[in-house]
């Protein structure tokens, strides 16, 4: 390494007194602890996103007559499938998937037949009938697809045997 030569006429060795130097960090973790307090009460926490369901009182049974040609049946079944058929003519059941093409396209199909035969879209009912092997995830798309085409009347039923029968042909 190299030496450092001073031009002092004595060779005694001069100390000097190192000094340790020692940072207060009291202030940093006061500073730390504010803004932590500030940033958790100025941020909004994500609220839940639910969909609303409207449900009947248990003390009001109606039975309602409704004109088969505003009704469709939907099933979803297992393997993200859907099977629908209109009214109570269970002989027209067609099957479908999830996407745009899909049952999305027969619900607005449905809306505008019910609007030309009736005078009102939104007279459409669809009657969702889950079958044992479809998944939890199959009924909410069903529910998703109920809002996104604005049908306001939806009712979740048990599946017939007559229309278990008929799917798992």
């Amino acid at each position: 390494m190299a030496e450092i030569q001073n031009n002092n006429s004595s060779h005694q060795s001069t100390k000097r007194k190192q000094l340790s130097t020692r940072v207060d960090l009291t202030p940093m973790v006061d500073l730390g602890f504010l803004l932590i307090t500030f940033f958790i009460f100025t941020t909004t926490m994500s609220k839940p996103v639910a969909m609303n369901m409207l449900l009947p009182k248990d003390d009001r049974v109606h039975n309602t007559e409704v004109a088969q040609s505003k009704v469709i049946n939907i099933i979803p079944i297992k393997n993200n499938r859907v099977k629908y058929y209109f009214g109570d003519n269970i002989a027209t059941l067609q099957e479908t998937d999830y996407s745009e093409n899909g049952i999305r396209k027969v619900l607005l199909e449905k809306r505008k037949e019910v609007k030309q035969k009736w005078g009102n879209e939104n007279e459409t009912i669809a009657l969702i009938k889950p079958d044992t092997n479809s998944s939890y995830q199959n009924l909410v798309d069903i529910f998703d697809e109920m809002s996104i085409n604005d049908i306001t009347r939806y009712m979740l039923v048990d599946i017939s045997d007559k229309e278990k029968a008929a799917i798992s042909l």
